[in-house]
């Protein structure tokens, strides 16, 4: 079959020295860059997006997806001002994303273990 493995499409390529993400500052437009995410799609894309726009900080973020064959996201940001850099923003989004993953994930094995406790009297429960 033509096409590529599948494990190419979300492991990165250790023999190559292939990195996750690479920034390049944008020399045209001040406080700006490009960020190379390999190995992502718009799902997280997008929610680092909407993470970022929430910042005051940010001017602009946007992000492309080359070819749906090549698994990687360039995604371009600018912050108001040459005291915040795209990588700092970046990187608030980020360990922003983790404390909203952490409590999301917290929120639910407690909502799942108040479920049983409720819900645990043997048997079917309600289709006795």
């Amino acid at each position: 079959m033509n096409a590529p493995e599948r494990a190419l499409s979300f492991l990165l390529d250790e023999d190559n020295a292939e990195e996750k993400i690479t920034y390049a500052a944008d020399t045209k437009v001040s406080n700006a860059g490009t960020f190379t995410i390999n190995k992502e799609d718009h799902t997280v894309a997008n929610l680092v997006r909407m993470q970022l726009l929430l910042n005051p900080q940010v001017r602009f973020v946007g992000y492309i997806t080359p070819h749906p064959l090549v698994h990687k996201v360039d995604m371009k940001i600018q912050t108001f001002s040459s005291i915040i850099a795209p990588v700092e923003v970046l990187s608030t989004a980020i360990e922003d994303l983790s404390g909203e993953t952490d409590r999301l994930i917290t929120e639910t094995t407690d909502a799942i273990a108040k479920w049983k406790k409720e819900n645990q009297s043997g048997g079917m429960g309600q289709f006795q």
